[in-house]
């Protein structure tokens, strides 16, 4: 188990890192790639560069720089983030790790395609963790949103306790191979059904389909995803944090791109020292 385990090695997690590992503590950065940093054709308005350095090579740089006091990185997809009270559990498509304190860095959440219904049914009946809340469903119908690796892990947490899951990919192709025990329908979705709980969903075509509940893993696991997981507040859809990057969860912090405002990494860069240092501050309590 790392002292800081840091979800995603773009500038805010690798800045988060930086101070972490000065102080002497064990760090580990867990990510896919270096986010929307690697897509930058040319950076000039960062402080210190003596010319113009592509997002590719900053990022190799600031992988370099944490690699050289000690960092210790691992390439993996994250599908769920648990606490237990003590310790932070990440599980990912490759390994599980862990953490005394967490600081979730994995850039901006992707765009989703919200459902007419689907932020009033959040918590009547559309879950976002399978894990969480997968015993609520016992023996009863419901339905996973998705089409690739985030739902096919959802799917199979689902499986050994709900009655049947069927697989709504609202029109996208499959990018994972799932189990024959889950049924796939590709149809595009009109709607979600319900008035205080979900009832099930409309397709374009005008029929409907009848669930207990939906849990929706669209694309992979973003900074939202894993903070609902873990158990941390949102106001108006957006992750609550204090002064300090600290969320509503003790020792979960967020820095970066996922907190919204201006997406830049001089932002993001500051924002990660200063989770960094608060999460120094928490494990020396």
């Amino acid at each position: 188990m790392s002292d800081v385990l840091i979800i995603g090695y773009g500038p805010a997690g690798i800045s988060a890192a930086l101070y972490a590992l000065r102080s002497n503590l064990d760090v580990l950065l867990v990510g896919k790639d270096t986010g929307a940093l690697s897509k930058a054709h040319m950076i000039e308005n960062y402080y210190g560069l003596e010319r113009p350095l592509s997002g590719a090579e900053l990022a190799e740089v600031g992988k370099k720089q944490a690699t050289a006091l000690g960092a210790k990185f691992a390439d993996d997809e994250l599908t769920d983030l648990l606490f237990d009270g003590k310790e932070f559990v990440a599980m990912g498509l490759k390994g599980e790790y862990r953490g005394r304190a967490c600081i979730m860095a994995t850039g901006s959440a992707r765009k989703k395609q919200p459902l007419p219904g689907m932020a009033e049914m959040e918590g009547h009946g559309v879950s976002y963790c399978a894990v969480c809340d997968a015993f609520f469903y016992r023996g009863k119908d419901v339905a996973v949103l998705g089409s690739g690796e985030y739902a096919l892990h959802e799917c199979s947490e689902l499986l050994p306790v709900v009655g049947s899951v069927t697989l709504l990919t609202n029109g996208a192709e499959l990018t994972a191979n799932f189990p024959e025990t889950v049924k796939v329908d590709k149809r595009p979705l009109k709607g979600l059904l319900g008035t205080d709980s979900l009832e099930g969903v409309s397709f374009a075509d005008g029929s409907e389909s009848k669930f207990d509940g939906m849990f929706v893993a669209l694309g992979s696991a973003n900074a939202l995803d894993l903070a609902r997981k873990a158990g941390a507040a949102f106001e108006n859809g957006s992750i609550v944090f204090d002064k300090d990057y600290m969320t509503t969860v003790p020792g979960l912090y967020v820095a970066g791109d996922c907190t919204g405002g201006i997406l830049q990494v001089a932002v993001a860069v500051g924002q990660g020292a200063t989770a960094g240092m608060a999460a120094i501050k928490f494990l020396r309590k």
